[in-house]
């Protein structure tokens, strides 16, 4: 049997292997989700809600190992880890009573009609997740799908497969025999299951293999939920906490390696402010330790050889076509990328366009508000932005002005809970959590009767 092998990007060990599911096994495994789907529908929402409940225990036994799971296979600190492992189980109460009434009936009436609309189960899911966060989005898509009733076929990244797999693990400790089946493998695992009889993808990852999935869906025009990549704007208006924007440019250009689909790639800075600004996130980002995750540092590796060199590539070209470096741009090794701050970027430079990924802080001096605002908009991404600034008046015109589908003004982007997580232009279609976005994964049915 074919097997996935999975090494350490820190120490390109070997972390373990599962698996490869053939392609041309796929619709069976869909034909057998399928099978299952009727059972699990029928529980309800409440039937399904309290077996899913039962999940909550496994989750959090299982925390402290699927933390160093994720650093030993993704390569993140194992602090961020942890925070991501800690999340599933801790938070699970919460999102299943936001789902429930999410997917909860809706009725309308007049005097003599009554409409209810119902939330029903699509079917069968097929989760295609990534590697960067390797449990927390199967989760995002894994959990809101099984709530609609609908029974899920997931194949976790070919980076990851061991994460995706615990995930499922802990969650098949309580679920029925069926409802959440784990497939492995790369592209073609991935094509199959697009080309399956799946009534919906869910896809995170690239913009162009989401536009491959689009394609693909429109033969039957399944339904489709893709969140893509990024090229995300910082702007710093004059007027901004300095020592702050500064630290939370340091914080989002790097957590993660920089790999983070909201990861701050462009920073616009107004040039009254700029050799300010440029000093103090030089000093942070040259403080950072680099090295393997499991020890005491900020910054792991990437993911393997590939997305650093691609990383590297975009620095040096960006150097030779007049990018200063103030701190990193050097001294790299195995998979590990020191965090770099360029300035003097611009959108002749494929760093300035193209997403890179990685631990680069890009920095560009502006004249003006409008032309930071032109130039942030001048892509055809739209995940996320971020504004700095102290008067809220100002601060709010900037963000209402940009493209992005989630704005944060001096902190990072993502919103309350109940808010959707959503992207504008390349970077999204449809969206996640919220109500609106648990009911993606539905299919809407109204009932009118009279009423007697």
């Amino acid at each position: 049997m074919e097997t996935l092998r999975s090494l350490d990007p820190a120490t390109g060990a070997p972390v373990g292997d599962v698996p490869v599911t053939a392609a041309a096994d796929i619709q069976a495994v869909v034909d057998r989700a399928r099978a299952a789907q009727p059972a699990w529908a029928a529980l309800g929402l409440d039937g399904r809600a309290a077996v899913l409940e039962r999940a909550a225990a496994v989750l959090d036994g299982r925390a402290e190992q699927h933390a160093e799971l994720i650093t030993r296979e993704q390569g993140k600190p194992l602090k961020e880890s942890r925070l991501e492992a800690g999340s599933l189980g801790s938070a699970l109460a919460s999102e299943l009573e936001e789902m429930k009434e999410a997917l909860e009936d809706e009725i309308f009436e007049s005097e003599n009609l009554r409409s209810t609309v119902h939330q029903d189960p699509l079917g069968v899911v097929g989760a295609i997740t990534p590697w960067n966060f390797p449990m927390s989005m199967p989760h995002w898509m894994v959990l809101p799908s099984l709530m609609a009733g609908n029974t899920v076929v997931l194949k976790p990244s070919e980076e990851t497969p061991l994460c995706g797999q615990a995930y499922a693990d802990a969650l098949n400790e309580v679920l029925p025999e069926g409802v959440l089946t784990v497939v492995h493998g790369a592209d073609d695992q991935g094509k199959a299951l697009v080309a399956s009889d799946v009534d919906m993808i869910a896809f995170t990852g690239s913009r162009e293999v989401g536009k491959h999935i689009m394609r693909e869906a429109s033969r039957t025009l399944k339904r489709v939920v893709l969140e893509l990549g990024g090229k995300d704007p910082m702007i710093v208006l004059a007027d901004a906490d300095l020592e702050k924007a500064a630290e939370f440019a340091a914080f989002n250009s790097f957590r993660n390696c920089g790999q983070v689909c909201v990861s701050t790639e462009r920073i616009f800075v107004l040039e009254s402010i700029a050799e300010e600004f440029e000093a103090a996130l030089t000093e942070l980002a040259s403080a950072m330790n680099v090295g393997s995750g499991l020890d005491e540092i900020d910054v792991g590796p990437m993911v393997n050889g590939r997305q650093r060199d691609h990383v590297l590539a975009q620095i040096d070209a960006a150097v030779s076509a007049g990018a200063t470096v103030l701190t990193g741009g050097g001294g790299h090794r195995d998979n590990f990328v020191t965090p770099t701050v360029l300035t003097g970027v611009s959108e002749e430079m494929e760093i300035g366009t193209v997403e890179t990924f990685g631990p680069v802080a890009c920095v560009t001096r502006v004249a003006s508000v409008d032309e930071a605002v032109e130039r942030a908009n001048d892509t055809p991404f739209g995940l996320g932005a971020v504004v700095f600034g102290t008067d809220p008046d100002a601060t709010d015109r900037v963000a209402r002005r940009l493209t992005a589908g989630m704005i944060g003004i001096n902190r990072s982007v993502g919103g309350l809970p109940g808010t959707p997580w959503v992207g504008a232009r390349e970077s999204g279609f449809g969206f996640h959590k919220s109500r609106d976005g648990h009911r993606q994964f539905t299919q809407t049915r109204v009932l009118t009767r009279p009423i007697a």
